[in-house]
This record gives C-alpha cells, sequence and structure tokens, in this order.
C-alpha cells in the first residue's frame, strides 16, 4: 500500500513538473523579449529598442499578466510565479507608470502648469470672487439688522471676546499684543481650519452643479462681513482688516481657486457644449485638480504666516505690508507669469 502511495506521489509531482515546464515553452519566448525590452528601458537605452518592440510592448504585457493569471491558477512552481510576479510589476512601471520624476514634475509645476490651470478657469473665479464679496456684504447687512444673527454666523465658542458690545479696548486687545495672548493663537488656529475645511468642500461639492459650492462660499465670507461690522462699530476695521490681511490675502485666494475649481467641474457637467459630459467633466477635473494641488500649497504658505507672521508684526501697516506684498506675488504668478508649460 505504501509503494503504491509513494509511486502515485511521484507521478503527481512529476506530472505538474512537467505540466510547468511545458507552459514555460509554450510562453517563454514573450516573456524573455518582454524582460529584454524592460530591462533596457530600466537602463534608459531606448535608442536600441526597434519599432516593432515598441509597439508589441502593451501585447506583451497583457500576454505575461495572462501567463501569471494562469500560473496562479493552476498552482504552477513558486520559481516560476516569483519570475512571472517580477516581470509583471516591473512591466507595469514601464508602460503605465509615471514617466517624470518627482523633481520634473515640480519644475512643470510650478515653472508654468499650475498658473496655466488657473488661469484656465478665470471666468469661474471672477464668478467665486463675486459670490465671495456679495457673502461678505450678506454677513454685514444681517449683523447690522439684528446682532443676534452675529452668533448664528460666527459662533460663541469662535467669537471669544469678539461680541457685540464688547468696548474698543478689549476688540483692540484681540488684534494687537499676540505673542502673549494665547486665547489669540487658538482663534487663529480655529480660523485657519475653517477656511481649510471650506477649501476642500468648496471643491468637493462641485459635481453638484456648482450650487454647494456658491452657498459655502457666502456662508464662510459672511462670518467675515460679521466681524468686520462689529470691528467697525469700534472703530477698528482697518486695524481688523490688516490683521486678517496678513494671511487673509494667501488664504482667502486659496478658498476662492477652490472655489473656482468646483464651479469648473459643476459647469462642465451642467453645460458640457458639444462634447460627451464624462469626456467634458474629466477634462475639468483635471484642471481642477492642479489647481488643487496648488491650493494646498498656499494653504501652508497662510498656516505659516499666520503661525508666525502675524505674531511677529504687532503693527497695523506692517501687516498691510506683508499681505500686500503675498497678494501681488499670486497675481504676478498666476496672470503675469506664463512659464513654460503648454496649456
Amino acid at each position: 500500500m505504501n509503494a503504491v502511495t509513494s509511486n502515485a506521489g511521484g507521478n503527481a509531482i512529476e506530472i505538474a513538473a512537467l505540466r510547468s515546464d511545458r507552459f514555460r515553452l509554450d510562453r517563454e519566448a514573450d516573456w524573455r523579449r518582454l524582460e529584454a525590452i524592460v530591462t533596457r528601458m530600466e537602463k534608459g537605452r531606448l535608442r536600441g529598442i526597434s519599432d516593432e518592440d515598441l509597439l508589441a510592448l502593451p501585447g506583451l504585457y497583457r500576454t505575461v499578466a495572462s501567463s501569471l493569471s494562469i500560473a496562479r491558477e493552476t498552482s504552477l512552481d513558486a520559481a516560476t510565479l516569483a519570475y512571472l510576479e517580477a516581470l509583471v510589476q516591473r512591466a507595469w512601471f514601464v508602460v503605465y507608470g509615471p514617466r517624470s520624476s518627482l523633481t520634473e514634475w515640480l519644475h512643470g509645476f510650478l515653472g508654468g502648469g499650475w498658473s496655466a490651470a488657473v488661469r484656465g478657469i478665470g471666468f469661474e473665479i471672477l464668478v467665486a470672487l463675486a459670490v465671495m464679496v456679495a457673502g461678505v456684504a450678506v454677513g454685514w447687512l444681517l449683523v447690522s439688522h439684528d446682532p443676534e444673527w452675529y452668533f448664528t454666523l460666527v459662533g460663541r465658542d469662535m467669537a471669544g471676546a469678539r461680541v457685540p458690545g464688547a468696548t474698543a479696548e478689549a476688540l483692540r486687545g484681540t488684534l494687537f499684543g499676540e505673542r502673549e495672548q494665547d486665547g489669540m493663537s487658538v482663534f487663529a488656529a480655529q480660523l485657519f481650519s475653517n477656511n481649510a475645511q471650506v477649501s476642500i468642500l468648496s471643491f468637493a461639492l462641485g459635481f453638484a452643479f456648482g450650487i454647494p459650492t456658491l452657498l459655502l462660499l457666502i456662508h464662510n465670507l459672511a462670518l467675515l462681513g460679521a466681524m468686520g461690522w462689529l470691528y467697525h462699530g469700534a472703530g477698528l476695521l482697518t486695524d481688523f482688516a490688516a490683521w486678517i490681511c496678513v494671511h487673509g490675502t494667501t488664504e482667502l485666494f486659496a478658498i476662492l481657486l477652490s472655489g473656482a475649481a468646483g464651479l469648473h467641474i459643476g459647469r462642465a457637467l451642467a453645460f458640457p457644449g458639444n462634447r460627451p459630459v464624462l469626456q467634458a467633466t474629466a477634462e475639468a477635473g483635471r484642471r481642477a485638480a492642479v489647481v488643487m494641488a496648488g491650493v494646498v500649497l498656499m494653504l501652508v504658505v497662510a498656516a505659516l504666516l499666520e503661525g508666525f507672521a502675524r505674531q511677529l508684526v504687532d503693527d497695523t501697516f506692517g501687516r498691510f505690508a506683508i499681505g500686500g506684498f503675498m497678494l501681488a506675488l499670486w497675481c504676478a504668478y498666476f496672470f503675469a507669469f506664463r512659464g513654460g508649460a503648454r496649456r
């Protein structure tokens, strides 16, 4: 009985080995050809690759990927599986992987790609800007008619000492001498967190034809209008504007761009023109994604300005100078600098 079992086991192993060898022999030429092409491309020897091999590359990749799938299903030997898995992984990066390094991508992005994408949504930027200005006006008018609206827009937790009825001296204390005020740092962090969330949501909600994006922009800027009304009543509007200006010209610009990016997608969905909806949306989405990658960078810059520059510069003129410089820098980059990127 043991002899029979041993013979059966030996026959099974021999059959499996034979099947593995036959599988390899039938397909090995394609594997070797793909491996040779991939190796040359990995080493940067593109000139040594014939046009015939380049044209055959996608088909060879699919053939080897199919071989790997069959090898897994039929439980071929481990060496063949390991070889095919490594080859398919290498070929994937050659066929579908990124065509440029991170350094090259950053050079293209900052060297004109980002600014070109921003100029590509110029109409939506104008719409978003108009809506944001309207939001400030709405917030101001609401609280001027009924101060209770202030707490609806700003919230009691965020407001702190900034409440209707506060003295001018108390409000002035919230704008100056920030180095000794931990509460101001907390408020600044809350404000930045709120604006960062608005930036992300403004973009993400653009798929709903841009309507939620518009409402979000109005609501967020109404908060700024309400606070402007409060400081105006105490004769501190200019000082408040400078306090906001340090980081606000960057942070609010980021909100403007994210809202415009969301509107760009919403407009492509609602008005695709002569193109299919999916094609129009995909094109708008690619452009908007480039804009949003830059928005993240702007929010990081705004956080640094909010955490350091505004704390260190404690006078109105200096704050306006910093904010004005940043606004001029962003406008010059987006609308004057063309770089070498192609649209």
